[in-house]
């Protein structure tokens, strides 16, 4: 996929980068918000890096595992 990068507000200096077809999409409610982080969780097993989501060091599945996490997570939507 062709990736693009794009100015971010008015600042033409910080730009993100997006592929092609894909649109942010509004967190409608708490049960989108779920599947959403769930299918964030689900990313490193899908390329094979680890056997259970809250075996990624990186991942806030750790936090709702109970395990201890590198940063805080914020839960308030």
């Amino acid at each position: 996929m062709l990736k693009v990068c794009i100015p971010i507000g008015d600042n033409c200096n910080d730009r993100e980068i997006r592929e092609e077809g894909y649109h942010p999409k509004l967190i409608q409610n708490e049960k989108m918000m779920i599947e959403k982080i769930n299918y964030i969780h689900q990313n490193p097993i899908k390329r094979g890096y680890v056997d259970k989501a809250e075996h990624w060091r990186y991942s806030s599945a750790r936090d709702y595992k109970g395990i201890k996490v590198l940063l805080d997570i914020e839960r308030v939507w």
